[in-house]
């Protein structure tokens, strides 16, 4: 169901809808988390985190490494016991292990490694899993299938791609059919063939209607693939909602100008006094779109004709240095 508006990291309901206009699946309120070290002190991992996702499509949740990402999915699956705040999946309490049982089989996850025995195929890997649950081989192989493994599934995980064990894990979280997916980092380290398989196999299943919960520090990716987005700047959730949105909060800083005569018209804005660079045929200028009249003026008094004038595009890299203050991770 999509959201409508957000104010913070907490999505607003469809105005008339009362509170169940959307289907809260994952809450956080003022969730705290600290971690004391012999060497390093007291780290601050989660400073009072807000965070709501509603159900359906591709959430991003994005920060640099050591931002707190991890922290929070082990509080949502119930690994770590925040010390204040609160925590809800699918309605429960991960705190309580009796509300948990209640709706772990509901939620598939893969928290930063996907755990696998090298010495074995991808299909003994997942008949083990799946025994554990009660899922028979038939379901196995269907799974291997749905995650294009099918033609590997019985060669040793120890010849598979990065990629191939990513996907491979992913299935592992799959086994369950379940509602929700919670994914910490599921392209870290993948070539771009690698990050291209993963991308289309999540898209896919958000497609299906699952709730695709992505903990991500690679913001070129997560703008490709996500519906929604959440970033986490030390321990907090900024700002954030849809991506078209979050896109929207980042300052234009330039326009890009194509025309026939590339070098004339980068001498012609530059003798004009604007700030102006020339890369792969495209000029850009450094000029606010609403002043992109002295662009056309300078342009014309040289005798040169706009073949294309449009802004920058804005990423999502910009955006997060914008709002955060900080470098992303590469």
């Amino acid at each position: 169901m999509p959201v409508v508006g957000w104010h913070g990291c907490y999505p607003l309901a469809r105005p008339g809808g009362g509170s169940d206009a959307f289907m809260t699946v994952i809450e956080t309120r003022a969730l705290r988390k600290e971690y004391v070290r012999a060497r390093r002190g007291r780290t601050i991992a989660l400073a009072g985190l807000d965070l709501s996702i509603p159900e359906g499509g591709v959430f991003g949740f994005l920060g640099p490494n050591g931002s707190g990402k991890t922290t929070t999915i082990r509080c949502l699956l119930g690994l770590i016991r925040p010390p204040a705040g609160s925590a809800r999946l699918l309605g429960a309490d991960p705190t309580s292990q009796t509300e948990l049982a209640r709706v772990v089989s509901r939620v598939g996850s893969i928290v930063e490694t996907p755990a696998l025995f090298p010495g074995f195929s991808g299909r003994r890997n997942l008949e083990l899993l799946g025994r554990l649950e009660g899922i028979g081989p038939k379901a196995v192989g269907a799974m291997l299938a749905r995650v294009g493994l099918a033609d590997r599934a019985n060669d040793r995980v120890r010849t598979y791609s990065l990629g191939m064990r990513q996907r491979l894990g992913i299935a592992a979280a799959l086994l369950k059919d379940p509602e929700v997916l919670i994914l910490d980092e599921p392209a870290n380290g993948l070539d771009p063939a690698g990050m291209k398989e993963v991308r289309d196999l999540l898209r896919s299943l958000a497609d299906e209607g699952r709730t695709v919960f992505l903990s991500s520090h690679l913001l070129g990716e997560v703008q490709q693939i996500c519906d929604r987005v959440a970033i986490l700047s030390r321990g907090r959730c900024i700002p954030a909602g849809p991506v078209g949105e979050v896109l929207a909060r980042g300052q234009v800083a330039g326009m890009l100008v194509r025309v026939d005569d590339a070098a004339g018209a980068l001498a012609a804005l530059t003798a004009a006094g604007l700030g102006a660079s020339l890369q792969d045929g495209v000029v850009r200028v450094e000029v606010a779109p609403q002043d992109a009249a002295v662009i056309t003026k300078a342009l014309a008094d040289r005798g040169l004709y706009l073949k294309e004038l449009r802004p920058e595009e804005v990423s999502l890299e910009r955006v997060f240095l914008e709002l955060t203050g900080e470098a992303p991770s590469t």
